[in-house]
């Protein structure tokens, strides 16, 4: 007996696209803890994410507070010597407001491709991670900003850099505000070939 094709029109991926669409990045939490839970299920959620010659180039680092009032200080010691102390004591207290924090590192490797490769799959399980939080109802921004490239974080975080490099370092939380954004139609960035 022939199968034939399963049809595409369901609920649930309806719903599956609702949340890939709906996904924003979050700038305001609420000051709601997440259940530990829920971020354990999400990371390994993240775990899943394709990755060439099941290579597993990520970790995952959860700063606990005395390890977020150091990555505080050094941000707003950054930001002052960069714009001056007022705009340093505010960043400073933008990101005491941050709920939940992560950073993700991915093994360097000797081979270029290969390293490419796996930087591919560490934000692909970032995606992952924030697609799990976000069908939760818990919103995440993912910053590559300068702090993640400066060598006292990676102390801080106790990160070799001869071993791995920052991915990036996200911030979770239960949204006070979610953005409306807009994407080109997809005609715009989409070619057929013969």
């Amino acid at each position: 007996m022939k199968k034939s094709a399963p049809s595409y029109e369901t609920q649930e991926l309806r719903e599956f696209g609702e949340v890939l669409r709906g996904r924003r990045t979050i700038n305001l939490f609420l000051q709601t803890p997440v259940p530990e839970e829920l971020v354990h299920e999400a990371l390994e959620a993240a775990t899943w994410a394709p990755n060439h010659h099941v290579t597993e180039p990520w970790r995952f680092i959860l700063p606990g507070p005395e390890t977020v009032d150091r990555i505080l200080a050094l941000c707003r010691e950054m930001v002052t010597a960069a714009k001056g102390k007022e705009l340093g004591e505010h960043k400073r207290k933008a990101w005491t407001e941050k709920p939940g924090w992560l950073v993700v590192t991915c093994q360097r490797s000797d081979d270029e491709l290969r390293e490419r490769e796996d930087y591919a799959a560490c934000s692909a399980a970032v995606q992952n991670f924030m697609l799990y939080l976000w069908k939760a109802g818990v919103g995440s921004k993912w910053t590559t900003g300068a702090i993640t490239r400066e060598a006292r974080f990676n102390d801080i975080v106790g990160i070799d850099t001869d071993e791995e490099f920052v991915v990036g370092m996200l911030w979770f939380g239960y949204p006070k505000v979610t953005p409306s954004q807009s994407r080109k139609d997809l005609s715009a960035k989409l070619d057929r070939l013969p």
